[in-house]
């Protein structure tokens, strides 16, 4: 006797339904590494809204795009504080103050503080996240290319 799991058909049928939108291999390939390097920028809340815009504004495959920022959620919180360290590194900033260090000071010398490395977050995940852009469409464009409905919205692109 098989179990049948309802919510497996479901999103396998989304995801035939998304790769049936026309889109091509380098096509989703881009959306996918956008999706990707833009779920991991250094800001708790701000992915999910900067791959909406940049969806919208290149006119890609939005539920794609969401689907590979939210996979690279638990990657964002990882690279926080190596992003932090990075973009010191690079700006030539001052040592980072500690956790506690922080919490003594007023909320507004805090808040100035916290968008300074907040900022040289930022750099750095922009330093990262191009090249890897680059280095995961070209990776994964063939790989798609193998996908038979995937070749045909090619073709036809």
């Amino acid at each position: 006797m098989s179990v049948k799991f309802p919510f497996r058909e479901r999103v396998k049928g989304d995801v035939t339904q998304w790769l049936r939108q026309g889109i091509s291999p380098r096509r989703l390939a881009l959306t996918l590494a956008l999706g990707f390097a833009i779920g991991c920028i250094p800001v708790v809340g701000l992915p999910t809204l900067v791959c909406a815009a940049v969806a919208l504004a290149l006119r890609l495959n939005v539920p794609a795009i969401q689907a590979a920022n939210y996979v690279a959620m638990p990657l964002q919180l990882a690279l926080i504080v190596p992003f932090v360290r990075l973009g010191g590194r690079v700006t030539a900033a001052a040592p980072h103050p500690d956790a506690i260090s922080l919490l003594r000071l007023s909320p507004l010398h805090m808040a100035t503080q916290l968008s300074g490395l907040a900022g040289q977050a930022l750099l750095a995940w922009l330093l990262v996240a191009v090249p890897a852009v680059l280095l995961i469409t070209a990776t994964l464009t063939p790989m798609l290319r193998r996908v038979p409905l995937l070749a045909r919205a090619e073709a036809s692109d």
